[in-house]
């Protein structure tokens, strides 16, 4: 005997048993399939993309971008941008060059060579501290995401060129008597037959997924994104939280920064310009919703790669750079307009509450009030 009430409730939802919606799976996963046509169509057009030494080097570039995209999706989760993070990137780099090439302390007469591991925490403890600068101004001073972000973005670059006086580190290698080798690392040197920065890459996407799925703080991040007021309403920390994830972006950044440093061997106080708006891309291809409220860590990454697998694509068939820019600018315009269509649908599809609980009225109601009869779904009589 046929499950009658299965069948009603799939009657009631209106859509048809067996049908599969073949438009919304390719909406929702778009990042997914816009990787796979990348590879097909590069894989056709260039003989040596497909191959595994290729992969493994764009997958390094592709950290730069994802720990980037990371980072900036936290901050758009709870509503906010952060336009601070690729000039965060080039000052982090050009203080892990500072600290490597020696601090000179000139009234004690010695200079210091602090150890790798120390300039990687000193580099993120400065990632985290201007993150909490544009926390405090966005959560505490209520100063608007875009123009506190702007601001710093400023400011960090302005203090990258005062520190190198517009020169560029050249020398992160270290010396063995001194006790600073290492540097290098982080950018060539792989385990397991992958690069070290694609290793850092999924640690910190495995440990931000797990924030987001696994503890309060994942749900507190939601519910500011989604509505702030009815989030600090219910008890949730909205400012604190604001704050939280402005110095993890920071942090993101920070590590970003060592990152690239250690792949170009050097560190200038240029590195990173415009990077915050290809971490914006990632995220924004990713799936996750500008307004806030809505995104993953799994879509940011594929966002990151199809960022990253497109441009490297577009040098190896020796496409010109201003083109790449151009390419870039259209794929972020179109993940845009791809996610309005797709969260834009669900607020038409979703009745409200009033349509839903009112009760049918009566033909001598609705004779007597036309407005109520339009209001009820129905156009109202002319008179």
């Amino acid at each position: 005997m046929p499950d009658v009430s299965h069948a009603n409730a799939k009657a009631r939802s209106g859509v048809p048993r067996g049908n599969i919606d073949l438009g919304r799976i390719l909406l929702e996963g778009r990042a997914f399939f816009a990787l796979i046509a990348i590879i097909v169509i590069f894989s056709v057009l260039s003989p040596v993309y497909f191959s595994t030494n290729n992969f493994l080097t764009m997958s390094s570039h592709v950290a730069i971008f994802g720990l980037l995209s990371i980072g900036m999706l936290l901050v758009i989760l709870t509503g906010g941008i952060d336009l601070s993070v690729g000039s965060t990137m080039g000052l982090a780099g050009v203080v892990a060059g500072f600290l490597m090439q020696g601090v000179s302390f000139e009234s004690l007469g010695i200079v210091a060579y602090p150890p790798v591991w120390v300039v990687v925490i000193l580099t993120c403890a400065l990632g985290a501290f201007v993150g909490s600068i544009n926390g405090v101004l966005i959560a505490y001073f209520k100063v608007p995401a875009f123009i506190a972000t702007l601001g710093l973005l400023y400011v960090a670059r302005g203090v990258a060129l005062l520190m190198t006086d517009g020169l560029t580190f050249n020398n992160l290698s270290g010396r063995p008597e001194l006790g600073n080798t290492g540097f290098d690392w982080l950018g060539f040197n792989r385990l397991f037959g992958i690069p070290v920065g694609v290793l850092i890459l999924a640690v910190v996407a495995i440990l931000c997924t797990f924030a987001l799925n696994r503890t309060p703080f994942g749900r507190w991040v939601y519910s500011t994104g989604g509505n702030a007021r009815a989030a600090e309403l219910s008890g949730v920390p909205v400012k604190r939280v604001q704050v939280s994830v402005y110095v993890l972006s920071g942090i993101c950044a920070a590590i970003a920064g060592l990152v690239l440093s250690s792949q170009l061997t050097s560190a200038g106080p240029t590195a990173g310009t415009t990077y915050e708006l290809t971490a914006i891309a990632g995220v924004v291809i990713g799936g996750a919703a500008l307004t806030g409220g809505r995104g993953s860590v799994r879509g940011t990454l594929l966002g990151a790669f199809v960022i990253g697998f497109l441009s490297d694509g577009l040098v190896i068939i020796g496409v010109s750079s201003y083109w790449q820019t151009v390419f870039t600018g259209a794929v972020i315009v179109f993940a845009v307009l791809l996610n309005s269509l797709q969260y834009g649908g669900r607020r038409k599809r979703a009745r409200p509450p009033s349509q839903a609980s009112s009760p049918p009225q009566s033909t001598a109601a609705r004779r007597e009030n036309p407005a109520a009869q339009s209001t009820a779904g129905e156009p109202a009589s002319k008179p």
